[in-house]
């Protein structure tokens, strides 16, 4: 593979790689250190991207794996941009609202790091990547029909979980 087609097969998911690490690394920094370890680890192997059904599933499973390597060698750090994460527009928002998102994605945040790391993954990967079930499925090696059990149960978890914190805050 040459350098042309690299940047055409490669450089194109590097938004999707960044943010699946700091997903999992909670810095910004790390994440753009972890982006560019994976490509030169894609550019050094480059001959045998070829070989591969997906370069895209490979260079996520990389991201992945070292990301999770990195979170073995030591602790997590701050995820950003509060709002991204519930979706919600803040530029015209009032004071009380912004503080309101910010507890409410922080709440997410942590709601999201207690999930089991199979069901953060596919939860990232299809409610913020945006990825098919195929996409997925190639990913992790995970078969669609566990991918949607998992995906709902990951979901039911979290709405229970934010409800049942709201409901004790209210009722206090």
């Amino acid at each position: 593979m040459d350098l042309q087609a690299f940047k055409q097969r490669i450089l194109p998911v590097q938004g999707r790689l960044f943010r699946l690490a700091q997903l999992f690394l909670r810095n910004r920094e790390e994440a753009e250190d972890a982006l560019q370890d994976v490509l030169l680890r894609l550019w050094t192997n480059r001959q045998q991207l070829e070989t591969y059904t997906s370069i895209e599933a490979l260079a996520v499973q990389m991201t992945k794996n070292l990301c999770l390597d990195k979170l073995k060698a030591h602790s997590r750090r701050n995820y950003a941009d509060e709002a991204t994460l519930l979706g919600i527009q803040t530029t015209d928002a009032s004071p009380y609202r912004q503080v309101e998102v910010a507890d409410s994605a922080e709440l997410m945040r942590a709601l999201i790091d207690e999930l089991p790391e199979q069901q953060k993954l596919i939860l990232h990967l299809r409610d913020v990547e945006e990825y098919s079930f195929e996409e997925i499925e190639q990913v992790t090696g995970v078969s669609i029909n566990n991918i949607r059990v998992i995906l709902s149960r990951a979901r039911q978890r979290l709405r229970q979980n934010y409800l049942k914190v709201n409901d004790y805050e209210a009722g206090h």
